[in-house]
């Protein structure tokens, strides 16, 4: 990645946040916290990972992308939204009544691979998709992102055993490892630690990134698969409200609207950051 490449990415990430203030502010909703940490991640994704055309979102070809922890999709959206895939004035209909935008994210969307916020969806449709390429000759590769609460649910760990064993080399899982969820700190609820010895016991070659250092992103992402003939997993290591100094690493942002004030010492604080 060209440095001019990565300052565009920083660049996006900071819009991506600053909308997702916005649109949680404006819909009275959202998970905000949930929506920052993975806001560096996103862009490099999209940009510079996935073969992908917001022109054509449906082209036979392109790689798939799945957010399995779809509470978080106001930052997904903002991402499609500013690469093109749809209008930005969308964005001032998330989680109001009749808009276009929904509070968990919809297939109907242009960008969206499938609809998803219930946890334990993303993994299994991934599977099946992996599944489905590779059974039909084709070489697209599919991406599903998800969270430390995904992990929770009996139906990941059924899909990461299956990819596993059937060696579906076309899968790539993105985990969003903030370590808080809804209720608390990830380690009191159900701890996941080690994570990347667990995937690796089940077959998988996994990797352990920062998830706020976009080169680090890229440079985990750019030699797909990690290991030839099994999945790939990439654990970035993020922060619950990233880039809202009152919002890191406190779960009680996971969920929740914002006060004008409060929005408004965010966007303050995104804006003036280096």
């Amino acid at each position: 990645m060209t440095p001019e490449q990565l300052k565009k990415c920083r660049e996006l990430a900071k819009k991506v946040r600053i909308h997702c203030l916005k649109m949680v502010h404006k819909g009275k909703s959202g998970h905000i916290g949930s929506m920052l940490s993975m806001a560096d991640i996103l862009p490099v994704i999209y940009t510079q990972i996935l073969n992908v055309a917001p022109k054509a979102p449906e082209k036979a070809d392109r790689d798939r992308f799945l957010l399995s922890k779809g509470h978080g999709g106001a930052a997904l959206l903002a991402t499609l939204a500013e690469l093109g895939y749809f209008p930005l004035e969308w964005l001032d209909q998330y989680y109001c009544d009749n808009g276009k935008l929904s509070g968990h994210i919809s297939h109907h969307i242009p960008g969206v691979e499938f609809s998803t916020g219930s946890l334990g969806h993303g993994l299994p449709v991934a599977c099946g998709m992996a599944l489905a390429a590779r059974q039909a000759g084709k070489k697209h590769r599919i991406f599903c992102m998800s969270s430390d609460g995904d992990l929770n649910e009996g139906s990941t760990w059924e899909a990461i055993m299956l990819a596993g064993q059937h060696h579906f080399d076309n899968l790539i899982m993105l985990v969003d490892y903030n370590r808080l969820q809804a209720l608390g700190k990830s380690k009191e609820i159900i701890d996941l630690e080690s994570l990347k010895e667990k995937l690796e016991l089940f077959g998988w070659r996994a990797a352990e990134v920062d998830g706020h250092n976009q080169k680090a992103v890229y440079e985990s992402l750019r030699d797909l698969p990690l290991c030839c003939n099994k999945p790939s997993a990439v654990i970035f290591h993020t922060v619950k409200g990233k880039g809202v100094s009152f919002m890191e690493n406190d779960y009680k942002w996971h969920y929740g609207g914002l006060t004008s004030d409060l929005c408004e010492k965010a966007i303050k604080e995104l804006e003036e950051a280096k």
